[in-house]
């Protein structure tokens, strides 16, 4: 059994089949689902589907992309939904100096900010970092971020960051994997992953299905 650790699954590119969606991922072995958090409506979103469906786990969070929409009342809003006894990390965050639609030391100040939050919630976070990996590891240590832990999302760095501590994710809809590029990424890709991460390493998917999964349910504490 698998465990998607980050998807989307609020996104309006499901609205249309979101229930088929769902139980294609079951059927190919999805066991779990973590929807993510990106603003404040997509983590109100990631909340009620998990209080909908009982396989599925939320975060709350701002991506580095819309920190500069972040309102007075967002971080007391956040910290109400964090209550919410299906939300198991706190993110996405991080830095994103690819596209910096947020101007880069919003983001800086953003993501400082929001480690302080998910230190307060005890969560788990959820990091996404492009071009930015020195930026972030200096924050992250700067932060005492280790307090909480978490997870690179759509890991990109290199040896010195990687502990083989990994976990498997789509990101749908977005990333689609081979053989399915051009088209819409959904959850019971995850399988093709792990089979991608099986035969890098002479194991077999089984296996690694089930060493991301205890991963998995070590870091966000599923059942």
């Amino acid at each position: 059994m698998l465990i998607d650790t980050h998807a989307h699954l609020d996104d309006t590119r499901f609205d249309g089949d979101r229930d088929a969606m769902i139980a294609r991922a079951r059927e190919a072995g999805v066991e779990h689902f973590v929807t993510i958090g990106c603003d404040l409506t997509t983590s109100r979103a990631a909340v009620e589907l998990a209080d909908r469906y009982p396989f599925i786990y939320a975060t709350v969070g701002v991506h580095p992309h819309e920190a500069k929409q972040i309102g007075d009342s967002w971080y007391d809003d956040l910290r109400r939904l964090a209550q919410h006894k299906k939300v198991v990390a706190y993110g996405e965050i991080g830095l994103d100096y690819h596209y910096n639609h947020s101007p880069p030391k919003l983001q800086r100040e953003r993501f400082r900010e929001q480690i302080t939050l998910a230190r307060e919630l005890r969560l788990p976070i959820v990091v996404h970092t492009r071009e930015a990996q020195d930026d972030t590891i200096a924050i992250l240590k700067e932060e005492n971020a280790a307090d909480v832990g978490g997870v690179f999302h759509c890991f990109s760095g290199d040896a010195r960051l990687a502990k083989n501590r990994i976990l498997v994710e789509t990101d749908s809809p977005y990333l689609t994997p081979a053989p399915h590029r051009g088209k819409r990424n959904e959850p019971a890709h995850v399988r093709l992953v792990a089979e991608k991460i099986a035969a890098i390493q002479g194991m077999t998917a089984d296996q690694i299905a089930e060493l991301t999964s205890q991963n998995a349910r070590r870091v966000f504490k599923i059942p």
